[in-house]
């Protein structure tokens, strides 16, 4: 009891501990690691800077002093554990220009946290007794309010500097985001990132020297006289259905003899089925696919496209090139069109109308907004009238019932699950999943009975992943394992359906060679007969070429790629990487090559160049 008192009277040792147990939690998130000294030496030291910082100026308001830098780094570490639990990498300050956005997308925030996370708050409830009982905290100030040895301070904060140059300067080189981390300590690389953000200005490629022939040099694109399928869709609508986290595994998939997606694999068996496709959602998951899609150009680095520089811009997309040609173009989404910035989106990517939640109401509210079944429904009718018109039109369809955490209301349940999948993350995406299915199934057949469905090329896809692997339970992970015959991992996480429906049905029924969201622009604009050669692009026809290198941003560690044969996950650097098969998501050694890991890093850095340069004027 008297080694307790001393300790209270010591708030140096007592908060350096309270945040050393706090730290434990995050490791064993985050690295699947526990209290041990590596971690001891990693994050103390910081905890011992800031400590020593207010022991030497601070006088009777030092414990205050103490307490708000605890519950600063407290917010750090539970921010970075949260963060890691969906997107599988480590947050830092960039994600935090985001924290408006969590308030709307409550639910999903709350589903991630796991009861002992809420441990790191413990400590902050007791403080907040003490402050509201001025008798304590005045004693408490009284008998901390000397300030330590000057001679003791100096030492302390010498050595916490030298072991955190130690920590922090042989791991700066690294690539790889999460072992950067684990060396320097969490809030060892919080910090290495400020100070390199803020010291370091971004080199940008010359524009002069990013030109469509460069990409395809770089891509190994050869550009065809006669390319197959060209114009074979000439003035037909377009109409690009954006469907919410969903992966390939759920293609084909039954539980006790139920088909979870019974309307898309009638798609698949009737059309065109890309099976080796990967989404290039960034940070911005949804709204970044809207982005890549439309532009044929990667996700920005550390943010969503729609909060980065490019919205002040007049982008290269979809919908100029194609209204450029004489369409009518317009996205179809059910929330409302300021949340995540969409307005700037729209207007960047030139959009003719948009229609959010203004047009649909917010009736049957699911997620964020009426429901699949009302914007499939309405969507529909609003087509047909487009229809009509003279010129042809392309329509994004954004759907949005089945986004995490997945929750639908009881009474849309259209499938039995068995007992062991109720209240799991796995049943209820499931479950979510075939209710998408369902409505999209109805917006089938309004498209089919209007005369649409003859009239247009229709492209389905999924947006980003549903199911974070590094959100699952020990069970769950067993339940998927089993459920699609090996390991879930990478290759499963990022691997999304990509279904074509052409009115002429002469294209081939299956596509195996690799794809990705950047590759639709340029894919679509053949079948449409429209050339993208005069606008640049960083994907290509997946009709008409064999290889494919498709960067990775945010989900992975900086340097990851999907080619031919694997997804590479980079190391410190390239040649400690780790390939895992697309097959079996199995690691199989030389799945890639450093040309080509140096070909996706040389795109990205074309592909932000370029925007980033272009003149800050929309319109």
């Amino acid at each position: 009891m008297n080694e307790l008192r001393k300790l209270k009277h010591k708030p140096i040792l007592l908060f350096s501990f309270i945040l050393l147990l706090k730290s434990a939690v995050a490791w064993y998130v985050v690295f699947d690691d526990g209290l041990n000294w590596s971690m001891v030496l990693t994050e103390v030291p910081i905890f011992i800077i800031v400590f020593s910082l207010i022991e030497w100026f601070a006088g009777k308001r030092k414990v205050l002093y103490y307490m708000v830098a605890n519950l600063s780094i407290t917010l750090i570490y539970f921010a970075v554990l949260m963060y890691y639990k969906y997107y599988g990498v480590i947050a830092t300050y960039h994600a935090l220009r985001q924290v408006k956005k969590v308030a709307n997308v409550g639910e999903s925030t709350y589903s991630l946290i796991a009861p002992y996370y809420l441990f790191v708050f413990v400590d902050l409830v007791f403080f907040l007794l003490l402050v509201i009982r001025p008798k304590y905290i005045k004693g408490w100030m009284s008998n901390t309010s000397v300030r330590m040895n000057r001679k003791v301070l100096i030492t302390l904060t010498a050595i916490s500097l030298g072991i955190c140059t130690f920590n922090i300067w042989p791991h700066h080189a690294s690539m790889n985001e999460h072992k950067k981390a684990e060396s320097m300590g969490i809030l060892g690389y919080e910090l290495y990132t400020v100070i390199v953000d803020t010291t370091e200005k971004e080199v940008l490629i010359d524009s002069d020297e990013i030109k469509q022939q460069a990409v395809n040099k770089i891509k190994g694109v050869e550009i065809l006289d006669n390319p197959k399928y060209w114009g074979m869709n000439k003035e037909d609508n377009l109409i690009v259905v954006q469907m919410e986290s969903f992966q390939n595994f759920l293609i084909g998939l039954t539980i006790n003899g139920q088909e979870v997606t019974p309307n898309l694999n009638k798609l698949v068996k009737e059309n065109t089925y890309f099976n080796n496709f990967y989404t290039n959602a960034g940070q911005g998951t949804t709204s970044d696919a809207e982005f890549v899609v439309n532009t044929s150009f990667y996700a920005p680095e550390n943010k969503p496209a729609t909060s980065s520089d490019y919205m002040n811009k007049r982008l290269p997309s979809l919908p100029r090139l194609l209204g450029d040609n004489g369409y009518f173009t317009a996205t179809f989404h059910t929330n409302s069109v300021e949340f995540w910035n969409r307005s700037a989106l729209y207007e960047a990517l030139g959009f003719t109308h948009y229609y959010d939640q203004s047009f649909y109401g917010d009736v049957d509210h699911i997620a964020f907004g009426a429901s699949d079944e009302v914007l499939f429904a309405k969507t529909a009718q609003e087509l047909y009238r487009l229809n009509a018109e003279e010129q042809p039109f392309y329509a994004m369809v954004i759907s949005m019932s089945a986004h995490h955490p997945f929750h639908i209301p009881e009474e849309k349940y259209k499938m039995e699950l068995p007992r062991n999948y109720e209240d799991t993350l796995l049943g209820d995406y499931i479950r979510a999943q075939n209710y998408a299915d369902y409505a999209l199934g109805l917006f089938l057949e309004d498209l089919q009975s209007s005369g649409l469905w003859e009239d247009s090329l229709i492209v389905f896809y999924g947006d980003h992943q549903g199911i974070p692997m590094y959100t699952l339970s020990i069970e769950e992970k067993q339940q998927l394992s089993a459920l699609i015959g090996h390991e879930y991992g990478y290759t499963d996480m990022f691997n999304i359906p990509f279904i074509v429906h052409s009115p002429g049905g002469e294209l081939p029924p299956l596509m195996s060679g690799t794809g990705g969201q950047v590759d639709i622009l340029p894919t679509v604009a053949n079948l449409l007969g429209v050339s993208a050669e005069s606008q640049l692009h960083f994907g290509q026809d997946l009709f008409n070429q064999d290889s494919n290198v498709l960067p990775i941003r945010h989900f992975l560690p900086t340097g990851s790629f999907v080619n031919d044969q694997s997804i590479y996950v980079t190391g410190n650097g390239y040649a400690d990487g780790e390939n895992y098969s697309l097959e079996d998501n199995e690691s199989i050694p030389g799945g890639s090559r450093e040309k080509q890991f140096e070909a996706a890093q040389r795109l990205l850095e074309m592909s932000n160049s370029y925007l980033l340069q272009l003149p800050d004027e929309v319109n």
